[in-house]
């Protein structure tokens, strides 16, 4: 019976490819458009560029999710391809950046509702807040699948409004000289601008592999992940394209570059104020659903690795809707000790030095997964449709490779250090594998059910506190009553 309802839990080809969009979109691309400023309006061409590497980049995670529809993703393929080690150091490259990258968005999202909730600017009531976002969304994802799917579907929806609006409608307000103008405005030569905008454009596209990571809670794969991966990068294409392009005629370069929210800018010039609190709202709700489906990858990629005996157990044990609901709880708290642990100005500025690292290791996983479509496509695939898939795979690998050139030497340098390292991790691992290969240990089983309600009260405890840090102690909000206010009266004098 459990297995049936993790069966029915799965979710379908429309939440997974606005799954893929949505985790791709998270926060960055709200201000794409300022950072390409720097540059010019000449990172059209980057963009164009970066799509086709992109595109190769799907059409290679869908091509080895037809011939190994394994759930875990690029630790499933590297492992397939270039043995356990490979696998190990994949998956804890991957799983350790999302994690690290998940509290990024929980700062990103809530980070557009301090001008709506002023009390958010406080460090402890913001890391509060982010607390309680993390294990709701965490807790969702302790519901099931569909649960994940169905927030994803209706923040992306809502990330979609401002994007696809601007890339639409923001034509109507595009002043072609406005374009020109801002051009290239990077004082470099056209070759070297266009290489600067890759810089940005490549970390657009980080999440394209969100479907095949999730091929384990996808229903009938071999078919929807392939669609999913390559749909959700062409969505996104589409919208990054065309409302950064508007956005570039609406603007001017100098306005634009110092612009904090580029997309409520474009909202006010073309609707007014109103418009533009609506598409910061949007944007919120955007990165605060992204966390959701990029906790879903945390966890099933820990559930594939711990499943070979890879990963600690714990991460394999699941609840009656398939959910590794221990392993997500330990990954929130986790999380939280992150957000604690960076409340201070000095330690948020060195976070971001790590996220940036996390984003560096990111690409590894993508590059392996590209090389071991050569391996694992051998025998499998006509000889033509090889050798064409071949070229993919190297624009897909050279894709990435560009985007570790263009990174910073210090970030890229301790990245590699740590790839390095996992080497002593995986030997302290071996036990755990050839415990799980000889039988002596079975991966799996279920997970304790009172994990759902630790998840769930310490989401309400964080939300409690939170509400009384913020409004609570104020004695001087201005809160408007639903009932009616008492009149004051004029005193009579006798």
């Amino acid at each position: 019976m459990a297995t049936e309802t993790a069966e029915e839990n799965k979710i379908g080809l429309v939440p997974a490819t606005l799954m893929v969009a949505g985790n791709m979109m998270g926060s960055g691309v709200f201000m794409l458009p300022a950072n390409l400023a720097v540059v010019g309006s000449i990172s059209l061409i980057g963009w164009l560029v970066t799509v086709a590497g992109a595109v190769a980049l799907a059409l290679v995670f869908a091509r080895l999710a037809s011939l190994y529809p394994a759930a875990g993703g690029p630790y499933a393929y590297a492992r397939k391809a270039f043995g356990d080690y490979m696998g190990y150091q994949t998956n804890l490259v991957y799983w350790l950046a999302n994690v690290v990258g998940n509290v990024a968005l929980a700062t990103a999202g809530l980070g557009y509702l301090t001008h709506f909730f002023p009390p958010l600017k406080e460090p402890l009531t913001f890391a509060l807040a982010q607390i309680a976002v993390i294990w709701l969304l965490t807790y969702a994802n302790i519901l099931g699948p569909r649960t994940v799917g169905r927030i994803q579907s209706w923040t992306t929806g809502l990330v979609l409004i401002p994007i696809l609006g601007t890339a639409v409608l923001g034509w109507f307000w595009f002043d072609g000289q406005t374009f020109v103008d801002g051009w290239n405005v990077s004082g470099k030569g056209s070759v070297s601008a266009v290489m600067a905008t890759l810089t940005f454009t490549l970390w657009a596209f980080i999440g394209v592999e969100t479907a095949s990571v999730s091929t384990g809670v996808v229903k009938d794969p071999t078919r929807n992940v392939p669609i999913a991966t390559v749909g959700g990068v062409l969505l996104a294409s589409v919208a990054y394209v065309l409302s950064s392009s508007a956005i570039m005629g609406m603007i001017p370069n100098k306005e634009l570059i110092t612009s904090s929210a580029p997309f409520a800018d474009a909202a006010r010039i073309a609707l007014g104020s109103t418009a533009a609190n609506i598409v910061a709202i949007c944007a919120a709700v955007g990165c605060i659903g992204s966390l959701g489906g990029w906790t879903l990858l945390v966890g099933q990629s820990a559930k594939a690795a711990a499943d070979d005996g890879l990963f600690p157990t714990l991460f394999a044990k699941t609840n009656a809707k398939g959910v590794p609901s221990a392993g997500l709880a330990l990954v929130a708290a986790l999380m939280s000790l992150q957000v604690l642990a960076t409340m201070s100005p000095s330690a948020s500025e060195q976070f971001g030095k790590i996220a940036s690292i996390a984003v560096i290791m990111t690409l590894l996983p993508y590059i392996y997964s590209a090389v071991a479509l050569k391996v694992l496509g051998y025998g499998k695939m006509p000889p033509k449709q090889y050798s064409l898939f071949t070229l993919v795979l190297l624009l897909a690998a050279v894709y990435c490779l560009v985007a570790l050139v263009g990174s910073d030497g210090a970030q890229t340098r301790w990245s590699l250090i740590f790839v390095i390292s996992t080497i002593v991790f995986y030997a302290l691992a071996l036990n755990r594998k050839r415990d799980v290969q000889e039988g002596h240990r079975l991966p799996g089983g279920p997970a304790p059910g009172w994990v759902r309600y630790v998840t769930l009260g310490v989401t309400i405890g964080a939300l409690v506190i939170f509400f009384w840090m913020s409004v609570g102690q104020m004695k001087d909000l201005n809160l408007r009553h639903r009932e009616p206010q008492p009149i004051e009266r004029p005193t009579i004098r006798e």
